[in-house]
């Protein structure tokens, strides 16, 4: 019985997140991040919820993802329409959840070998509460 999970050669992989942190394979990211199922992360520079405009969805609708999974910080907040409109303009999906939550949905979503792409907010660590145990 095969133990280690299969992974795709060249696709981006979230191996650890915790408050205010996570790694990209073995890299580290300590700001919002936008992670493609393939390609170069890219820093977002919305930290809350309420600093998200539509344009920072028009730099994720670019990539052409099939879904977006928008990680929305320690908890749950969903978005208005109408900053999520460069995504629904062109028909790419969007599932809302926390940023732990939407981490975990990614790599599931990467390993049916699905072009997904994860918006997650990171407040920094001080500002999410006391830090946690990776969860990833």
């Amino acid at each position: 019985m095969k133990f280690q999970p299969d992974t795709a050669e060249g696709v981006n992989t979230i191996t650890r997140h915790q408050a205010g942190r996570v790694w990209v394979a073995a890299t580290p990211f300590a700001n919002s991040v936008v992670v493609p199922w393939v390609g170069q992360v890219l820093d977002w520079s919305a930290r809350d919820v309420d600093e998200l405009t539509p344009a920072h969805f028009e730099r994720v609708a670019v990539l052409r993802p099939e879904v977006v999974i928008f990680g929305s910080g320690a908890r749950l907040r969903f978005l208005p329409a109408s900053v999520l409109r460069p995504l629904i303009e062109r028909g790419i999906g969007c599932e809302t959840m926390d940023t732990a939550a939407a981490c975990r949905t990614y790599n599931v979503l990467v390993s049916e070998r699905r072009s997904v792409v994860a918006a997650l907010l990171l407040a920094p660590a001080e500002a999410a509460g006391k830090p946690l145990p990776g969860i990833l």
